[in-house]
C-alpha cells in the first residue's frame, strides 16, 4: 500500500540551510521532480491493504545516490542517514528513518519490472529540456562493451558443472545419490578433438539427466528439477553447441562479442544515446555481448524524441553509415556526422558530412 500522506518539515530541517547552495543535490532536488515515478509505479501497490510501503520516489532516489557515489545497498542507507546533502536530496527529515537495504533489491527485482528505464529517464530528462537546463539540438550514438564478472568457460565444462550441480541438489534433497545414477564425468580435456569432446559431454550429461529422472521424482525435489530444467533449455539451444551461447552458469545471458575484427570479449553490450554538450543520456539499451550495433536505432531515437529535443544534428561511428539509419535521420531534417572513409563510400556531399 502506497503512503500518500505528504511528509510535513520538522523543526531539525533548518539544518539544511547549512548545505551549499551550488551543491550538486541541491540543483538537481530543486530542479527535477521525482514525483512521477509514484504515478509510474502505482499499479505495482495495493492502494488500499498492506503496511504503508516506501514511496517509489524516495526508492529511486536512493538508487540516484548508488550510482552518483557508488555505494552499496548498505553503504547507501548508513550514508544517507549521516549526510544532510543525502536527507534533503531524498525529501526527508533528518530524524526520519530509511527503509531497510534489503528492500532496494526487492525494490528493482519486483516493483520496477512493471516500469521500463525508458519510461523514468524520458520523464527526468523530459523536465531538463522543458526547464532549458538541456539545450542541445545535437545528439550523438554510440555502444560500450562490459566484462561479465565472471569469466567464459568452454562448452564442455559448463555440461561438467551442470552434471556436477544435478548431483549436489539430489545429494541434498534425496539425502543421498542413488547407486544407478552414473557420478563418474568423462575427462574431456584427454581428448584432443573438440567436437568428439563436446559430442561425448553432451552425451553423458543428457544420460545423466535420464537417469535421475528414472530414479527419482524429480517434482518432488524443487532445486533438482529447476537444474534439470536449466539444463534441458541450453542443450535445446542450437547456439550453445555451435559455442555462441551460454558460456557461464554465474551468468547466463553474458555472450562473446567482438570490440573489433580481433578483439574479443564476454559480456555486455550497452547502445545510447547523448546530448553532444551536456553529454546527457537520452535514450539506452543493454544487450548481451552478441548484440548488433544500430539494431534498436529507431528505438532509441523515438525515445530521444519522447524527451522533446529537437535533434538538428545526429554523430555517430561508421558502424551507422548505413543507408537505414541514413534515411531515419533524413526523415528528422538533421545533418548526420558520421567517420568513414572517402576510399570506401562515394556519398553525396550536399547531403551527408562525414570525417576524411
Amino acid at each position: 500500500m502506497l503512503n500518500n500522506d505528504d511528509a510535513q518539515l520538522s523543526i531539525y530541517s533548518v539544518l539544511y540551510n547549512k548545505i551549499p547552495e551550488n551543491h550538486m543535490l541541491k540543483l538537481i532536488r530543486d530542479e527535477v521532480d521525482f514525483s512521477f515515478i509514484n504515478e509510474l509505479l502505482e499499479t505495482s501497490y495495493c492502494k488500499y491493504y498492506g503496511r504503508p510501503a516506501k514511496e517509489p520516489e524516495l526508492m529511486i532516489k536512493l538508487s540516484v545516490l548508488q550510482y552518483l557515489y557508488n555505494l552499496s545497498d548498505e553503504r547507501v542507507i548508513e550514508d544517507a542517514s549521516l549526510n544532510l546533502a543525502y536527507m534533503y536530496f531524498l525529501g526527508i527529515n533528518p530524524e526520519d528513518s530509511l527503509p531497510h537495504p534489503s528492500l532496494l533489491t526487492k525494490f528493482r527485482k519486483h516493483r520496477l519490472q512493471d516500469v521500463t528505464l525508458d519510461d523514468i529517464m524520458i520523464g527526468i530528462v523530459g523536465q531538463c529540456v522543458k526547464k532549458g537546463i538541456i539545450k542541445d539540438s545535437g545528439i550523438t550514438i554510440d555502444t560500450t562493451h562490459t566484462e561479465a564478472n565472471t569469466f567464459k568457460a568452454i562448452v564442455e565444462r559448463v555440461m561438467k558443472r551442470l552434471a556436477s550441480k544435478i548431483f549436489k541438489n539430489v545429494e541434498e534433497e534425496n539425502g543421498e545419490i542413488p547407486e544407478t545414477i552414473d557420478q563418474d564425468i568423462p575427462k574431456y580435456k584427454e581428448i584432443e578433438d573438440h567436437k568428439e569432446a563436446k559430442t561425448m559431454m553432451k552425451s553423458y550429461l543428457e544420460d545423466t539427466i535420464s537417469q535421475v529422472e528414472e530414479t527419482i521424482n524429480v517434482e518432488e525435489y524443487p532445486k533438482t528439477k529447476a537444474t534439470i530444467d536449466n539444463a534441458k533449455d541450453i542443450l535445446k539451444d542450437p547456439k550453445f553447441m555451435a559455442q555462441k551461447g551460454v558460456h557461464s552458469l554465474v551468468d547466463q545471458d553474458a555472450r562473446v562479442g567482438h570490440k573489433s575484427k580481433t578483439k574479443r570479449f564476454f559480456g555486455y553490450k550497452t547502445e545510447y544515446m547523448m546530448t553532444t554538450d551536456e553529454r546527457i543520456i537520452t535514450a539506452v539499451h543493454v544487450g548481451n555481448g552478441s548484440y548488433v550495433d544500430g539494431t534498436q536505432f529507431d528505438k532509441l531515437l523515438k525515445n530521444t524524441q519522447r524527451c522533446g529535443l529537437l535533434i538538428e544534428e545526429v554523430y555517430g561511428d561508421k558502424a551507422y553509415f548505413r543507408k537505414p539509419f541514413l534515411d531515419r535521420i533524413k526523415e528528422l531534417q538533421a545533418r548526420p556526422y558520421i567517420p568513414v572513409s572517402e576510399m570506401a563510400y562515394k556519398i553525396n556531399e550536399d547531403r551527408f558530412s562525414y570525417n576524411k
